[in-house]
């Protein structure tokens, strides 16, 4: 049983035992830069790229054709999908119950808004793109800048075969890779010991607003979140204060086809990150869950290891409720995308959300999944939802399991759950009783540790982030309210639903629900 374990007791019990340190206080005016800086490195600026009115949600979040085998990747789809995913595209204002408010009309605190969310808006994820001789540009290493829209690049030269290198059985046979990093102390000034656990769901909710975007354009991405990272860090000339958590190969349209580049021993970036803070504090319990789901990064989970991670039927009694067929507006992904906010305490049940807008939400979040290397085709679904329902017409209120396969709800806990979400609900910014529905993600986090190791509790984590992204972009695509939270009493929602002999660990609420009318917002679009 290895750390992971430890860490993910930890996390499921901080609500009645706070992790360290405890007395902990971010000090916000020495607070990092929310990107990388590289002073002096050579910036290329990304075309712009249309998107095409075909390109619309389906109840599983996907495009109604699947990825084509000779659909591929350009320089102007790649900067589109890098702009709708984590580029800044409009400055939000707005009247809500969120901690911060007071600071946001302030330019320096400025809430930029962005196509995919981020645990507490800070976006640690750091994007790379190592570009073999297929590809438009000179080969070399760049890094994504989302306030320029640009790349900068970090090293000139063909380094492709050290990713494919990395990547082992999983390289495919291409010399394009994105490669997801995560500076650690962009989160943990903020949430310390606790930054792990959501910069690993950060890095899940870009991955599935990528996934979304490039299957509404035919477009297919398989992310490997098992390879040499060690050899990946020497190579992007990063310590232990970054982590990497992803590489996606990109099939590049191209008359060129991908060499098969050689290994280029010695090759490293030398241009280094200016950090911003003038003290860059180091927390242990962050670095040893960081060195414990990198040190078998190379052990790929063998096919059928996750086999038996699956949720099991859930303890429910009733008759199944049926709920109506899932179906989207006519709405773009990217339209989706740059709508999404956070509610923030604005949810009002004077209407009541639909049924068909649960069943919509519930079905597309059911059907996420990363389609990682760690689940080939077959691997069951690792998470189950349950859903707290307050206000939805048709169904009375209660606490219900989702069975995607028979698209019905089946109830745990009669009678209105309002009282129970509010009591074990830690923050102000929301007035859950309000809301909707509350949807719960589980999923089996000890089981598919002792299935594929420390490294697992990096997949549990992005999957459950996947899984908020997608909620997110549903509810944004019905034109409902949305919130994700993780302050809550993980403990009190397994015994509410009666899952301690489960294994089932609730690692998100989400709200879904109609808002006030008539915010008091401010929204200005810069792409």
């Amino acid at each position: 049983m290895g750390y992971a374990h430890e860490y993910a007791t930890a996390i499921m019990h901080r609500g009645r035992i706070p992790m360290e340190p405890v007395d902990f206080v971010p000090d916000w005016a020495d607070r990092p830069r929310k990107t990388k800086h590289y002073p002096g490195a050579e910036s290329f600026p990304l075309p712009d790229a249309p998107y095409p009115a075909h390109a619309t949600l389906t109840a599983g979040c996907l495009s109604d054709g699947e990825p084509g085998a000779d659909r591929r990747f350009s320089l102007p789809l790649l900067s589109g999908m890098l702009l709708d995913s984590y580029g800044l595209t409009g400055r939000r204002l707005g009247v809500q119950a969120n901690t911060d408010l007071a600071a946001l009309p302030h330019y320096t605190q400025a809430n930029w808004s962005r196509g995919t969310a981020s645990g507490g808006g800070l976006y640690p994820v750091s994007v790379y793109w190592v570009a073999g001789p297929s590809g438009p540009l000179a080969p070399g290493v760049h890094h994504y800048s989302p306030p320029h829209h640009a790349m900068r690049r970090l090293l000139a030269g063909d380094v492709s075969g050290e990713v494919r290198a990395a990547l082992g059985s999983h390289g495919e046979a291409t010399d394009q890779y994105l490669v997801l990093g995560v500076k650690y102390w962009q989160n943990a000034f903020k949430y310390n010991s606790f930054s792990f656990h959501a910069v690993s769901m950060d890095v899940g909710a870009l991955l599935q607003t990528w996934r979304m975007w490039a299957r509404a354009r035919g477009l297919r991405l398989a992310p490997a979140l098992w390879f040499d990272e060690a050899r990946l860090g020497r190579l992007l000339g990063l310590g232990e204060e970054e982590g990497l958590f992803a590489v996606v190969p990109l099939h590049w349209d191209s008359p060129r086809p991908a060499a098969e580049a050689r290994a280029a021993d010695g090759a490293a970036v030398v241009r280094q990150d200016v950090e911003r803070s003038r003290r860059v504090l180091e927390f242990d319990t962050l670095q040893a869950i960081h060195r414990a789901t990198a040190e078998h990064a190379v052990d790929r989970p063998a096919p059928g290891a996750l086999d038996g991670s699956a949720p099991a039927p859930p303890a429910a009694t009733g008759d199944p409720v049926a709920l109506p067929p899932a179906a989207f507006p006519d709405v773009s992904v990217r339209a989706a995308l740059r709508s999404r906010r956070s509610s923030f305490g604005r949810f009002d049940a004077t209407v009541p959300t639909t049924a068909a807008q649960l069943a919509t939400t519930l079905a597309a979040c059911a059907a996420t999944r990363l389609d990682s290397d760690a689940e080939p085709e077959g691997t069951p679904r690792l998470s189950r939802l349950y859903a707290f329902v307050n206000h939805v017409e048709g169904i009375e209120p209660g606490a219900y399991a989702y069975e995607p396969d028979t698209h019905t709800l089946r109830l745990v806990v009669a009678g209105p759950p309002g009282r129970f979400l509010q009591d074990n609900y830690f923050l102000s910014n929301y007035n859950l009783e309000q809301a909707g529905a509350v949807v719960v993600p589980t999923l089996r986090t000890t089981a598919v540790l002792d299935a594929v190791g420390d490294r697992g509790y990096r997949l549990v984590n992005a999957t459950v982030g996947a899984i908020a992204q997608t909620f997110y972009t549903a509810s944004s695509a019905l034109g409902l309210g949305a919130g994700v939270a993780l302050g809550f009493d993980n403990i009190s929602y397994i015994e509410e639903l009666g899952l301690e002999g489960t294994g089932e660990a609730p690692l998100l609420i989400m709200l879904l629900g109609n808002e006030r009318p008539q915010p008091a917002d401010f929204r200005s679009e810069i792409a």
